[in-house]
């Protein structure tokens, strides 16, 4: 599973040119599902985004996580995430997790993650994000295996 987390001041979905999800200052992601993954992966990355500590205290550190400022999260699925350009410079979407298999688990990623603004899985959004630092951090449940004992 991948995410890119951005603190953001403003983000929205918009759908067909109408707003689906909007958020004031707080987390967004942009989240992947792999073929790969399995549910310790959902898991690991809602605790991931949960505890993400990207918002700084008063000295400028980065020690708070949108949860402890009290902060919305706003979460998109985003298949792209596993654009594979290694071999040419089209995206091969083979790494991704297929539709019908990656909308049951996002939606169970949903779940257990718990209230967050949503993107539509599926459907031909529009993203708009006013960043904030900018504080981008990159995510792989995958790459958290090969540190496990």
């Amino acid at each position: 599973m991948r995410a890119v987390a951005m603190r953001v001041a403003k983000a929205e979905v918009r759908v067909g040119g109408e707003t689906v999800a909007a958020i004031g200052p707080g987390q967004a992601a942009l989240v992947g599902l792999g073929r790969e993954d399995r549910p310790a992966d959902l898991d690991w990355m809602v605790r991931k985004l949960h505890a993400l500590r990207i918002f700084a205290d008063e000295t400028g550190r980065l020690r708070h996580s949108a949860d402890d400022l009290g902060l919305p999260h706003l979460l998109v699925p985003q298949f792209t995430l596993y654009g594979d350009v290694a071999r040419g410079h089209r995206p091969d979407f083979g790494p991704a997790l297929p539709p019908d298999a990656a909308e049951a688990m996002w939606q169970e990623f949903l779940t257990r993650f718990g209230t967050a603004e949503r993107g539509i899985f599926g459907a031909d959004m529009r993203f708009l994000s006013e960043n904030d630092g900018p504080v981008t951090i990159l995510i792989d449940s995958h790459a958290s295996r090969s540190r496990e004992p």
